[in-house]
C-alpha cells in the first residue's frame, strides 16, 4: 500500500513539473489600454491606432487593448472603467470631450495607474503626460503662411470645429492672432456643425463675397469638403484651401496637395506610436516630462513630394518590421509547440521508465506472495480437514442433543396437560367466589399455555428441520376463518387500548390450506404485533383478493415501533431478533410461518414505513389433489383453537385513581413474586412501572419516574451499576433511589452510597418503613421544586439539588441566552441541542422544579428583561424582542402574569 501511495505522490510531481508554466513571463506582460474617442471612419483616427498597433508589435512584452468610443462621452466612461477593473498598467486616452470624463480619469490617477492623455487636453492635472501638437503653434503656422502672401486686400475665410474642444479652441486662438496683426487681411468664420450645414453656409460666403483669396480650415478633411463645394459653384478661382492633419495616403492631406486642391496642409502628427514608447518609459520607472509636445510643420507644393516620400519609405519599414514580426510570432509557435512535444515525450520516457521498475518489483512482490499463499493453502487444507472430521462428530453429538431435547419436549406435554386442566377446573370452581384466587389462577392457566406453546413451536421446528413435515390442506372459507382468530385477541386489545379491526373485500372466498399450519402462521403474526405495538396503538388484518393475479393477500398491520431497514432482509432468519427489540423471544416463529406459508406454494414479506405490515400472499387455485383431508361440515370450516387466555377482573384495574394524577415509580426486581407483590402494594397511591433487571436502564430513560426501587442481585447488572449508571447521566441524575438487597454489612452500605443511592434498605424490609421512605424523599423533593418555582432562584444557590442537576440546567441556560432575541426557538429545538427527546426534557424539567419546559423558558426571559429595564436604556418594546418575545403586547402580558405589575411601571418603579 506504502508503495502504491509512494508511485502516486512521485507521478503527481512529475505531472506538476512538466505541466509547469513560465509564469515570470505571464507576469512581465505589460497591460496598455487605449480609449479612442472616435470610430475608425475618421481617417487621422485610424492612422493613430494604427501608429500606436505597429509600436506595440515591437515590443512582445506589450498586451494592446483599443477600446473605441464611438463619439460617445458615456461608452469611453464605461470602457475607462473597465480598463481599471482590468487592473491596466497604463492607460492612454484620447478625450472626446475635455469636462464629462474628468471624474473618472481622476478615479484612475488616484488608484495609480498612470494616465496619458493624448491630441486634446482635459479639466484636470491627474494624469501623469500630455501628448499632442502645441495646437495654437499649428494656427499660426498656417496664418503666417496667408500673412506672408498677402500683398494686397485679402478677404480669408476660418472654418472653425463643430465643437468647443482644445485643438479647435487654440488652433484658431493661433490664427486670429497672426491675422490680427495685418489691416489689409478681412477674416471671416464660420463653424462646421454638419456636412449639410457646412455646405450651406460655405455657399452663401462664396455668394457674399467674391473676391474670397484662402479659406483656412479645422482639417483636411473639412478643406476639401469646402474646395468640392467651390468647384461644384465654379468659383474655385484664385481661391487657396488650407487645412490641418498631412496625412500620406491617396486621400490624404499630402496628396491632395499634390494634385492641387489644397495650397499647404498643416502636418498634425497622431502621436501613437510616441504615447507606447512612452507608456514603456512610465512602466520601467523613468522620468517623462508632463506635455510632450509634437513637431509640426507646414507642407505645401515645394515639400509635398518630399514629405509624402518620407512618409512612404517610413510605411514602407513599418509593413517591413510588421511582417518580421509576423514571421517571429510563427517561429515561436513552432518552437512552443516543439518544446510542448519535448516535454510530454520526457513525462511519458520517465512514466513508462517508472512502470517498468514498478513491474519488476511487482512480479517480484507477486511471486513471493503466490510462494507464501501456496503454503498457506497447504496449510489451510490440512486444517479443513481436521475441521471435517470434528464437523461430524459435533453432527453426531449435536444431533443426540437435539434428539434428548426433543424427547423432553414431548414429555413436558402430559404434565402441562394436567396442569391446565386442573386450573381450568378450579377456575369454574372459584368462578363468583374468590376474585383473588381466581386472578391467581388466571396466571397460571395463560403462562402454562404460553409454555406449551413454545413446545409446540419447538416440535414444529425439529420437524420443519428433519423435513419430515406434511402439508394437510382442507377448503375452507378463508374471511370466517380469520375472524375466528380475531376473536381470540380482542381481549388482549381490549387490555391495551387497542383499535383492532378485520376488513375483506372476498368474505365468500374458499380455498385449500392446512388450518392447523396457517393457526400457527396467524398466531405468530399477531402476537408480534400486540407485542410491539404500544398502547392506544392500532393493529388491523386486511384480506384483499386479486383477480387479476389469481391470489389473495392477507395483511397484518400496526403501527408499533417498526423494523429497522438494514434488518427487513433479515427477519425470517433462524434465531434472529430485531435490533431495537425489548422484548424476549426464541427468534423462531417468523422463520417458522415462512415455511409454513412455502409449503402453501405462497409468499411472505415485511413492509416497514411506520409500524409494520406482514403480507401473506397465497394462490387461489391451489388444489393439492394428493394431500387433501376432509374435515366434518361446520359453520365455520375451521377446529377450535388451541390456545386462549383468560381475562383478569376489571374491577381491579378500574378502582385505580388516574395515572396522570400520581407520582411514578420504577420497581425493578428479578423475582416475579416479590415484584408482583410490590406493584400490588404500590399501584395504589402511585403509577408502577416494573423491570426485571434487563431492561431496567432503558425503562428508566424512557419513563423518567419520580422514584426508583432497585434490587441488588440482578441478572446482568447489579443494582449499584443501575444506580451508578442512572445517576451519572442527565436524564436521570436527580430521581431518587431505594437499592434493597438481603445482603448486609457496611461494605455494601458504603458501596451503594458512592453508586448515588438515596437509601439502603435491607431485606427483609418492613413495608411500612418502605412506603414512608419513599414519602419522605418524594416530600423533600417536593419542597425544592415548589421552593424554585416559587421564589424564581438561580438553580446554583438551591440547597438539595444535585451537581448533575445544576449542569443540565446552565446548559439549558445558555442554550437559551444563545437563542435569547429568537422568538421562534422552540422547546423541540431545546431537546434537539440537548440531545434528548421532548418529552424526556419535559419530565426532567418537571421532575426539578415541578414547572414545564415552557414556563422555564417564559421565567428565564423575564429575568433578562428585568436585568434589561434595571441596567439598560432600551425602549419596553426593544426588550420584548432582545428578551425572545414574539411582541410587546405579549410580553407585557406575560411580565404582568409573573410580578403582578407592567414593565413600564415597573421601570418608574426604579
Amino acid at each position: 500500500m506504502k508503495k502504491r501511495q509512494s508511485f502516486l505522490i512521485v507521478f503527481i510531481l512529475i505531472i506538476g513539473l512538466i505541466s509547469c508554466e513560465n509564469y515570470s513571463d505571464k507576469s512581465s506582460r505589460i497591460k496598455i489600454g487605449f480609449s479612442q474617442s472616435i470610430s475608425e471612419d475618421d481617417s487621422w483616427r485610424k492612422s493613430m491606432d494604427n501608429s500606436m498597433k505597429v509600436e506595440a508589435s515591437l515590443h512582445p512584452e506589450i498586451d494592446l487593448s483599443i477600446y473605441n468610443a464611438n463619439s460617445s462621452s458615456k461608452k469611453q466612461i464605461n470602457d475607462i472603467e473597465n480598463m481599471i477593473d482590468n487592473h491596466m498598467d497604463v492607460i492612454i486616452i484620447a478625450p472626446l470631450g475635455n469636462d464629462s470624463i474628468t471624474p473618472v480619469i481622476d478615479k484612475a490617477f488616484k488608484k495609480g495607474i498612470p494616465i496619458i492623455i493624448l491630441d486634446r487636453k482635459v479639466n484636470t492635472s491627474n494624469y501623469t503626460t500630455f501628448i499632442g501638437s502645441d495646437n495654437v503653434e499649428v494656427g499660426k503656422i498656417a496664418g503666417k503662411y496667408i500673412a506672408s502672401r498677402a500683398n494686397k486686400v485679402t478677404n480669408v475665410l476660418e472654418i472653425r470645429a463643430t465643437t468647443n474642444i482644445s485643438p479647435g479652441v487654440e488652433r484658431s486662438l493661433g490664427f486670429k492672432q497672426v491675422l490680427n496683426q495685418f489691416s489689409n487681411i478681412n477674416r471671416k468664420s464660420i463653424t462646421a456643425v454638419s456636412l449639410d450645414s457646412l455646405n450651406q453656409s460655405f455657399s452663401r460666403v462664396l455668394d457674399s463675397i467674391p473676391n474670397l483669396d484662402y479659406v483656412f480650415a479645422f482639417n483636411d478633411n473639412i478643406a476639401l469638403q469646402v474646395w468640392d463645394v467651390a468647384k461644384k459653384k465654379n468659383k474655385i478661382g484664385n481661391i487657396k484651401f488650407i487645412g490641418v492633419d498631412g496625412l500620406n495616403g491617396p486621400v490624404g492631406g499630402i496628396q491632395a496637395v499634390k494634385e492641387g486642391k489644397l495650397t499647404a496642409t498643416v502636418l498634425y502628427p497622431t502621436g501613437g506610436s510616441e504615447a507606447i514608447k512612452i507608456a514603456l518609459q512610465i512602466v520601467n520607472k523613468e522620468i517623462v516630462p508632463k506635455n510632450t509636445k509634437l513637431a509640426t510643420t507646414l507642407i505645401d507644393s515645394l515639400n509635398a513630394d518630399i514629405m509624402s516620400n518620407q512618409f512612404d519609405k517610413v510605411s514602407q519599414q513599418m509593413l517591413n518590421i510588421e511582417q518580421q514580426q509576423n514571421v517571429i510570432k510563427e517561429q515561436e509557435k513552432e518552437y512552443i509547440t516543439l518544446f510542448n512535444l519535448i516535454k510530454l515525450l520526457t513525462f511519458f520516457i520517465v512514466v513508462i521508465v517508472f512502470l517498468v521498475l514498478f513491474s519488476v518489483y511487482s512480479m517480484i512482490s507477486i511471486r513471493n506472495k503466490n510462494r507464501m499463499l501456496q503454503i498457506n493453502n497447504d496449510k489451510i487444507s490440512i486444517q479443513k480437514n481436521e475441521i471435517q472430521k470434528y464437523a461430524k462428530k459435533l453432527k453426531i453429538s449435536n444431533e443426540a442433543k437435539i434428539n434428548f431435547f426433543t424427547g423432553i419436549s414431548h414429555e413436558f406435554k402430559t404434565p402441562l396437560t394436567l396442569i391446565l386442566s386442573a386450573v381450568e377446573s378450579l377456575n369454574d370452581e372459584f368462578q363468583n367466589k374468590n376474585q383473588h384466587l381466581k386472578k391467581e389462577l388466571v396466571l397460571m392457566h395463560n403462562n402454562s399455555m404460553r409454555l406449551l406453546r413454545l413446545i409446540n413451536q419447538l416440535l414444529d421446528f425439529r420437524r420443519i428441520e428433519n423435513k419430515d413435515f406434511t402439508i394437510r390442506p382442507s377448503k375452507i372459507n378463508l374471511y370466517k376463518f380469520s375472524v375466528e382468530i380475531f376473536e381470540e385477541f380482542k381481549r388482549e386489545a381490549k387490555k391495551k387500548n387497542i383499535e383492532y379491526t378485520i376488513v375483506s373485500n372476498c368474505e365468500e372466498l374458499e380455498l385449500y390450506v392446512d388450518q392447523n399450519l396457517m393457526d400457527k402462521v396467524y398466531y405468530n403474526l399477531l402476537s408480534n404485533a400486540f407485542k410491539f405495538t404500544p398502547d392506544n396503538g392500532k393493529i388491523q388484518i386486511e384480506i384483499k383478493k386479486n383477480d387479476e393475479l389469481r391470489n389473495v393477500c392477507i395483511s397484518f398491520k400496526d403501527n408499533g415501533i417498526g423494523i429497522p431497514k438494514g434488518e427487513r432482509d433479515k427477519i425470517f432468519e433462524i434465531y434472529y431478533q430485531g435490533s431495537n427489540s425489548t422484548k424476549n423471544g426464541s427468534g423462531i416463529g417468523l422463520n417458522l410461518s415462512k415455511k409454513f406459508i412455502d409449503l402453501h406454494h405462497g409468499t411472505i414479506e415485511v413492509l416497514s414505513e411506520i409500524g409494520t405490515e406482514f403480507r401473506v400472499i397465497l394462490p387461489i387455485d391451489n388444489q393439492f389433489p394428493e394431500s387433501i383431508v376432509q374435515l366434518p361440515d361446520s359453520t365455520s370450516g375451521t377446529t377450535k383453537l388451541d390456545y386462549e387466555y383468560f381475562d383478569t377482573d376489571s374491577n381491579t384495574r378500574s378502582s385505580n385513581l388516574d395515572s396522570e394524577e400520581k407520582q411514578s415509580i420504577l420497581i425493578i426486581e428479578d423475582n416475579s413474586e416479590l415484584l408482583e407483590f410490590l406493584i400490588a402494594k404500590m399501584q395504589i397511591e402511585y403509577s408502577v412501572f416494573s423491570s426485571d433487571g434487563n431492561d431496567a436502564i432503558e425503562k428508566a430513560f424512557e419513563t423518567i419516574p419520580d422514584i426508583i426501587l432497585c434490587d441488588l442481585n440482578l441478572p446482568g447488572k447489579n443494582g449499584f451499576e443501575i444506580c451508578k449508571i442512572l445517576k451519572s447521566n442527565e436524564l436521570t441524575s436527580h430521581i431518587p433511589t431505594i437499592i434493597l438487597t438481603a445482603m448486609d454489612g457496611q461494605e455494601n452500605y458504603i458501596k451503594s452510597l458512592e453508586s448515588g443511592a438515596d437509601l439502603f434498605l435491607n431485606k427483609p424490609f418492613n413495608l411500612k418503613v418502605l412506603q414512608q421512605s419513599i414519602k419522605n424523599l418524594l416530600f423533600n423533593r417536593e419542597r425544592i421544586r415548589t421552593f424554585y418555582s416559587k421564589n424564581n432562584s438561580i438553580i446554583t444557590d438551591i440547597v438539595g439539588v444535585g451537581k448533575n442537576e445544576k449542569e443540565f440546567l446552565n446548559k439549558i441556560d445558555a442554550i437559551l441566552n444563545s437563542n435569547l432575541d429568537n422568538s421562534n426557538f422552540s422547546v423541540e429545538e431545546l431537546a434537539s441541542c440537548l440531545h434528548i427527546s421532548r418529552v424526556q426534557l419535559y419530565r426532567k424539567v418537571k421532575a426539578i422544579l415541578n414547572i414545564g419546559i415552557g414556563d422555564y423558558i417564559v421565567n428565564f426571559r423575564l429575568d433578562k428583561a428585568i436585568q434589561m429595564l434595571k441596567d439598560s436604556d432600551l425602549n419596553i418594546s426593544e426588550i420584548a424582542y432582545s428578551c425572545g418575545f414574539a411582541s410587546p403586547n405579549y410580553f407585557s402580558t406575560a411580565f404582568k402574569n409573573k410580578y403582578l405589575i407592567s414593565p413600564k411601571e415597573y421601570r418608574n418603579s426604579l
